[in-house]
């Protein structure tokens, strides 16, 4: 029988994946972003959905409050918003869906070898453990990956600056 923590887990679940599904197939750049935009909202309502607030508000500040926006931003100051992308060959599309392929069999591979521990009592995640594994050096912190991810936004905002002022070509 299902109750309303199941019928809200399906509902978020079916917002993620139809959204994700939708910004990749749309030709419309800015349709694109919106989706993606409700995606990872859909992600971030998942984690409230476990009990994750900071997680999730972290996924909304983040994700939602800074790429997307910074996405958005990046097609209207290439004057690109209403305009279709190209069609892809069938080339492309085939190397696509091999490399979706290849990513969901190691995704599948890895998550069925891995020897999951059969616990009682839920993990208690404080926001002090958080910081706590963010900022550790030591085995199992998240220090570099966090400095990485970082680097990583910015090379995005050097490049989202890098199309906006790039000069249109004159028309005669």
């Amino acid at each position: 029988m299902m109750n309303g923590y199941t019928i809200l887990f399906y509902l978020l679940a079916a917002l993620t994946l139809s959204c994700g599904i939708m910004s990749i197939a749309t030709r419309h750049i800015f349709r694109a972003a919106i989706y993606l935009l409700f995606t990872l909202i859909g992600i971030a309502g998942l984690y409230f959905w476990l009990s994750y607030e900071f997680i999730a508000a972290v996924q909304i500040v983040v994700y939602v409050g800074g790429i997307v926006v910074l996405i958005i931003f990046s097609i209207f100051l290439t004057q690109q918003a209403g305009e279709k992308l190209t069609r892809q060959k069938l080339d492309r599309k085939i190397w696509a869906a091999l490399a979706i392929f290849c990513g969901f069999a190691l995704t599948m591979v890895q998550v069925l070898h891995y020897q999951f521990p059969l616990s009682n009592n839920p993990a208690t995640v404080t926001v002090r453990r958080i910081g706590e594994k963010m900022m550790s050096m030591e085995a199992g912190g998240y220090a570099l990956p966090f400095e990485i991810i970082s680097m990583l936004l910015l090379a995005a905002m050097v490049g989202c600056i890098v199309i906006a002022t790039r000069s249109k070509p004159e028309v005669k």
